[in-house]
């Protein structure tokens, strides 16, 4: 935007008459992600889904900043057309999701009729998923179940938070594996699946997962130990299989 010839960046400038304006549009940005060669951890793969084991600092789809170098982008050339399209062209195949820094298993669907029972099975439970994360502490209780709803932060649109009497139905169980004093190896799992639902149940604990720029706190670097994405893996998921209905398992160690 110029004014009278001069770039314009003042939104509270009224108009007068005689003032010249032009606005420059910029380019058209093909919205249509491109298939690019990156390399995947496949766990698993046939003509119904794809289970893959996603390394931490891969986006999952593209968005604003991250319009290549995608998951989606390397599924579009590993897969050659053959995702589902209920996502739409931002998001072939892509049932659920995980944060750019969060490692581990995803599921794929490579059609329709698949991706419906993918979604349907995290919907209803059937699908089960399980996280390991260490977190700064000790919790008091060793087994125990988040229930709090979730709900965007209402000062920083970035972070989600933990709210009463409003937001999403948000229900996380966990359990301590090994406490190492200054923290500990905690697997969970979850009921629901609300965006960085474990991130905030974790952290409203006063128990943030180590490295989480977001939920971290004044813990994010205390002391020596310094991690640079958060401590958060998808290690396991079971499920039936959406065509021959076989159980099928997967693990993955943590990096």
């Amino acid at each position: 935007l110029y004014l009278n010839n001069q770039i314009f960046l003042d939104p509270s400038y009224k108009l007068i008459k005689g003032n010249l304006v032009k606005i420059v549009l910029p380019e058209l940005i093909d919205d249509k992600p491109k298939a690019e060669n990156i390399n995947l951890d496949i766990l698993y793969e046939d003509d119904f889904l794809l289970v893959i084991n996603k390394q931490a600092g891969l986006v999952v789809h593209p968005a604003p900043g991250n319009y290549e170098g995608t998951l989606v982008n390397a599924l579009l050339y590993h897969c050659k057309g053959s995702l589902s399209g209920i996502g739409g062209v931002k998001r072939p195949g892509i049932v659920h999701r995980l944060d750019k820094d969060t490692s581990g298993i995803m599921l794929v669907a490579k059609n329709d009729e698949a991706h419906r029972y993918l979604s349907k099975g995290i919907s209803t439970k059937k699908i089960e998923r399980k996280y390991k994360a260490i977190v700064w502490g000790e919790p008091k209780q060793k087994v125990g179940i988040i229930n709090a709803n979730i709900a965007r932060h209402s000062q920083d649109r970035k972070k989600m938070a933990v709210v009463y009497d409003i937001g999403r139905v948000a229900i996380t169980e966990y359990k301590v594996i090994n406490s190492y004093g200054f923290a500990s190896l905690i697997e969970c799992s979850l009921q629901t699946g609300r965006t960085h639902q474990i991130r905030v149940h974790l952290a409203s604990l006063h128990h943030p997962i180590l490295g989480d720029k977001l939920y971290g706190g004044k813990n994010l670097n205390s002391g020596t130990l310094k991690m640079d994405r958060q401590a958060l893996h998808a290690s396991h998921l079971e499920l039936n299989h959406p065509v021959s209905g076989a159980s099928l398992s997967f693990s993955a160690n943590l990096p």
